[in-house]
């Protein structure tokens, strides 16, 4: 076997914790090597090393046989290494093309030759089966959407070694596939690739081996054939996972909740209806520009162009503003967490504390204890991995963050929660933590407004799904009612 990439020894120390502690293994070349682990095992740490984001501590690591020991990820791509961050990583006043010609921006004389770039965008997301607008800027485009630009950017740049990071966490079913069907092709070209991953399907599907890691050291490396599901869970997280209870469907709804008449706003959605129940969980499908998130940041009070009808328990009411929402109980997890739903530089006990300000202050001082009371109730009510509630909350991993944006809305008293992508990125632990987690809460009486764009997540947890195609509802389906294939069908639009 020959190999591309060896860790050899591999130690990385954070301030307050040991992210990875010698940790040994080989991937062979033109191979795709999955990594496995909850959140925080150091997955991510393993690619940053590699792709010279951060360096080791100790121990070394070698592609084809050389010790490397990169100063920034532009000296990584140089010798042939590319990174696909979980986390988008681009530009975002750029535009797409020139986001996905950085460093390389083709120039005729002293001045760019825009249409070489376009021109060149344009083939890199073509490449790997992606339609984008290469004149829009990152910060138009949706969270799928930049992550297939980074793909793009990571395949076209022609390296040898590429780490992809979660790459399908916000990627729809039929952009997943495509993926799917890129990597068997890089890896005949003789690529290497690293591939981590929570998703089940695609590990056992895509890889040739297997490297688990758990809290920051080596549990395992095999080949993928030699290991089945249960086990590779169990090795992962440290135990057996506990069967999720079925909620009763059969049970009747609750008071109507939250109801929403013709909906629409210009270029995103058009004329959406629906009435959700307390005790309910409505699942919204569709493939990405559906309208799915749209339609959930302009019932959060983000759209100010949205036009229509709102009822809060019967109430007429106008959602004009984020206050509005949280005054009606509205709590929204978004979609980009890091973006949208914590101020990362805050540390983890204000991220949750927000909403409460007014309600944990006397004078315009905030009661400390009281705050630390609220916030320590609801990082124990979601089991919340902290090293400190004081330190800030970028240094948490993925799925801790994603239950800091929740345990928020907890805490404010929202009952009318819109999860947009609650478990995309979280390991399978915390995913079948959160899965327990939205059916207590609608068992609980809570009413959930869930988008997500693994299709077995929503038929899983939906009383009925509402199915999208070009901002208008195609389809509502009851939760037992709904199948992935025919899910698929009315969201591509071949229903008849």
């Amino acid at each position: 076997m020959a190999v591309a990439v060896r860790f050899a020894g591999v130690t990385k120390r954070f301030p307050g914790v040991v992210a990875l502690r010698g940790v040994s293994f080989d991937i062979a070349r033109g191979s795709c090597h999955a990594v496995c682990g909850e959140n925080g095992a150091g997955k991510s740490t393993l690619g940053k090393l590699l792709s010279g984001i951060d360096r080791p501590d100790e121990g070394t690591i070698e592609i084809d046989g050389r010790a490397v020991r990169f100063s920034s990820p532009a000296a990584a791509l140089e010798a042939g290494v590319a990174m696909v961050h979980q986390e988008l990583a681009s530009c975002s006043n750029l535009s797409v093309a020139e986001n996905l010609c950085l460093g390389k921006i083709p120039s005729r004389w002293t001045f760019v030759d825009r249409r070489a770039m376009h021109a060149r965008a344009v083939e890199l997301l073509a490449d790997i089966g992606a339609e984008i607008d290469t004149t829009k800027p990152m910060s138009s485009l949706s969270v799928a959407e930049q992550q297939l630009v980074q793909i793009a950017s990571a395949v076209g740049s022609g390296a040898r070694v590429i780490v992809l990071d979660e790459p399908t966490s916000s990627l729809s079913e039929g952009e997943a596939a495509r993926l799917y069907e890129l990597i068997p092709r890089l890896t005949a070209r003789g690529a290497t690739l690293i591939y981590v991953s929570h998703r089940m399907p695609e590990i056992f599907r895509l890889s040739d081996h297997l490297t688990v890691l758990r809290d920051g050291e080596q549990v395992t490396t095999r080949a993928t054939s030699e290991i089945n599901e249960g086990e590779l869970v169990q090795l992962m997280i440290g135990r057996a996972l506990g069967q999720r209870a079925p909620r009763d469907s059969a049970s009747a709804p609750g008071e109507e909740a939250l109801t929403v008449r013709d909906f629409t706003s210009p270029g995103k959605f058009e004329q959406i209806s629906f009435t959700l129940h307390a005790g309910e969980v409505l699942g919204l499908a569709g493939l990405v520009g559906a309208g799915r998130s749209e339609i959930a940041k302009a019932l959060f009070g983000l759209d100010p162009s949205v036009t229509g009808s709102v009822s809060v328990r019967g109430i007429p009411v106008r959602i004009r503003s984020v206050r509005d929402a949280m005054k009606l109980g509205i709590g929204l997890v978004p979609e980009d967490r890091k973006f949208e739903g914590l101020v990362l530089s805050m540390s983890s006990l204000e991220n949750v504390t927000l909403p409460l300000l007014d309600d944990l202050s006397t004078a315009s001082v905030i009661r400390k204890n009281d705050e630390r009371a609220v916030g320590q109730r609801y990082f124990d009510r979601l089991r919340v991995k902290l090293v400190s509630a004081d330190a800030p909350a970028s240094g948490l991993s993925g799925g801790n963050q994603q239950k800091l944006v929740l345990a928020r809305w907890l805490a404010a008293g929202s009952r009318i929660l819109i999860l947009d992508e609650p478990t995309r990125g979280v390991d399978v632990g915390a995913k079948a933590e959160l899965h327990r987690w939205i059916d207590q809460l609608a068992a609980d009486g809570y009413a959930i407004l869930l988008i997500s764009s693994e299709l077995p997540e929503l038929i899983q947890l939906s009383t009925r799904v509402m199915v999208l195609r070009d901002g208008r509802t195609v389809g509502d389906v009851s939760g037992e009612g709904a199948t992935q294939e025919g899910l698929m069908r009315m969201m591509a639009g071949l229903n008849c």
